[in-house]
């Protein structure tokens, strides 16, 4: 079985950032799903289950209420790793793209005064929230991304190596 794009990048060499997942063409038409890193797979403490919910409540309204983004969302929602996010977009963009995006979301996150969605009615778990932990991952992802703004490894995934033989079988590490 052919292993999914996700599972090609090498995981102990990827840092927080913007990456292109994947796109898919569907006829004319391009999707483009991305992975919103903000920490490094296996190296650091994955975020709080709680504040991860919160940061897709806030994040997943701005970006739906953005005036010049919002008829491009078609997702933003958490890793099951708990590592980041993923944004899917209709066109394909490389990720420098929507840089400008993905801080101005991060950055209204520090001015939510409340978690939007966050009652019985409105949400699966409504509990499970953390809004003073959800601020703290936002302004650290902020500072990350305006430190690295020039570094292309914030934007590009690092490959895993594979051997492939001659005849073109391929070898993956277990």
């Amino acid at each position: 079985m052919e292993l999914i794009q996700s599972f090609t990048v090498d995981h102990t060499r990827i840092v927080p950032g913007i990456f292109t997942s994947r796109v898919d063409r569907l006829g004319e038409e391009a999707v483009t799903t991305y992975d919103i890193r903000l920490k490094r797979p296996n190296r650091e403490p994955v975020l709080d289950v709680a504040a991860m919910h919160s940061l897709e409540h806030i994040i997943a309204t701005f970006l739906r209420n953005d005036p010049d983004w919002k008829n491009e969302v078609i997702y933003w929602g958490p890793m099951g790793c708990l590592t980041g996010f993923y944004l899917i977009l209709k066109g394909e963009r490389a990720p420098q793209a929507i840089y400008e995006l993905l801080l101005r979301s991060f950055k209204a996150v520090e001015k939510a005064a409340e978690v939007p969605g966050a009652t019985a009615v409105n949400c699966g778990y409504y509990r499970m929230h953390n809004l003073d932990m959800a601020k703290w991952y936002a302004r650290e992802f902020v500072a990350y991304l305006e430190e690295n703004a020039e570094n292309s490894g914030i934007f590009t995934y690092p490959q895993t190596e594979r051997l492939v033989t001659d005849e073109g079988q391929h070898f993956f590490d277990s």
